[in-house]
């Protein structure tokens, strides 16, 4: 198993976890024997994802220690991540009337799910754009950091880290402690990494056995539409992003083929985010830039999720026939703009969106019930785009911010390409 790369290894285990959740559909005793261990999997993940956020963080901001320099990055990302998810919001609409791949759809051959979860959440969350900008300041830091509420945990790391800046020769000990938890984090990725290929094999596994490839069929133009749009997305939108900032939207793919292939597999872009805050490092992003730009992508800059959303939304308007004129998705685009911010750890998060989103706009809620049961494959396509553009993201931070290095970046792929050939 050496001489099998990582990402040869994750793609057998995926390939395995189909053939086996396909051989055992229905068989309720596959789900309680593999669950287990994608469970644990995802847990081992999630277990390190704070420490690295928090740790880096600190490290990066108090590197900097401007706070107006801090600003302007903040500022930039911002800006950059809400251009590039409307870019994806207006994708997705073109998509869904270009296609319409919800006329046609007999209601009475699709099976209804349960989506009482996702409501009991939208209403816990109780989202508006003014609560995402207050819920970032914690009222308890150890809190936050117990539940993985990542804004918030950015904004303490960021004023921990200007704090330590400020306290001169004081804060040495306590970066040195901070360097020494990143490193030893980063040790603890590449360990559980090994485990991967077992975790992407159980979660499939599992997911297949319950919901059957048959499943897909009745709703087979809206999985075409779907993996269609964010193939396009990825390639023409991030590609010409990536062009401009003078990169290659397929070198940044190929380094992060594992990772792509993991998010993929396990629809959770959480299990690789300790890694591809590693390679854009390597791939020549500064610490502190990749530090902040990914972590906060992850609620602000969900390409993939606010894709589906706007397609989703069309798709259910036409299954029911109803007409959406261009003052209506002009509306749709605008609430989708702010309701898709700031819940990346909610679960479903793409379902309590469209739920906060598609009542403003007049489309039945009980339609997400029908596409409920395909949502794990749809949500593996979108999970692996929203890595992709958070990536991307980095690096143009990296280079807005002139601080690229393009050195360090030929030399990690000139070292890819000939520890490929060796294998």
């Amino acid at each position: 198993m050496k001489k099998v790369g990582l990402a040869w290894q994750i793609l057998i285990g995926l390939i395995l976890g189909i053939v086996v959740g396909a051989v055992f559909y229905g068989n309720p005793t596959i789900a309680k024997v593999l669950q287990p261990i994608g469970d644990i999997f995802i847990r081992l993940i999630k277990m390190i994802v704070v420490p690295i956020v928090f740790s880096t963080l600190v490290i990066g901001v108090s590197g900097v220690g401007d706070v107006k320099k801090l600003g302007k990055l903040g500022g930039k990302t911002i800006l950059y991540f809400e251009i590039v998810t409307t870019i994806a919001i207006i994708v997705g609409l073109l998509t869904a009337n270009i296609f319409k791949p919800g006329l046609g759809v007999d209601l009475h051959e699709l099976s209804k799910s349960d989506i009482h979860k996702y409501v009991e959440t939208t209403n816990k969350v109780g989202h508006s754009f003014v609560d995402t900008f207050v819920n970032i300041v914690p009222t308890n830091i150890v809190q936050a950091l117990a539940n993985g509420d990542m804004l918030a945990i950015i904004f303490f790391a960021v004023l921990f880290g200007l704090a330590i800046s400020a306290i001169g020769e004081k804060g040495k000990p306590i970066i040195q402690f901070f360097h020494g938890v990143a490193d030893a984090m980063f040790w603890m990725v590449n360990q559980i990494m090994k485990f991967a290929p077992f975790g992407v094999f159980a979660l499939i596994g599992v997911t297949v056995s319950k919901f059957g490839i048959h499943s897909l069929i009745p709703l087979g133009k809206l999985v075409l539409c779907v993996y269609g749009s964010m193939i396009f997305f990825v390639v023409v939108v991030l590609g010409l992003i990536a062009k401009m900032v003078g990169t290659n939207i397929f070198a940044i793919i190929k380094i992060l083929k594992e990772e792509l292939i993991l998010a993929y597999s396990t629809a959770s872009s959480e299990t690789v985010l300790p890694r591809i805050m590693e390679k854009m490092e390597e791939f020549g992003c500064p610490r502190g830039i990749t530090s902040f730009v990914i972590p906060t992508g992850y609620s602000f800059n969900l390409d993939g999720s606010t894709l589906y959303q706007a397609l989703a939304a069309i798709f259910i308007a036409q299954m029911y026939g109803i007409h959406m004129s261009l003052s209506a998705q002009i509306s749709l685009v605008l609430v989708l703009m702010v309701t898709s911010k700031g819940i990346a750890g909610v679960p479903g998060v793409s379902f309590v969106v469209l739920l906060a989103t598609l009542g403003s706009v007049g489309i039945p809620l009980e339609g997400l019930a029908f596409i409920a049961g395909i949502d794990r494959i749809l949500d593996m396509a979108r999970t692996a785009v929203n890595v992709v553009g958070n990536s991307l993201a980095a690096i143009v931070m990296s280079k807005w911010e002139g601080q690229y290095d393009t050195e360090k970046a030929k030399t990690y792929v000139t070292s890819m390409n000939s520890s490929a050939v060796t294998k």
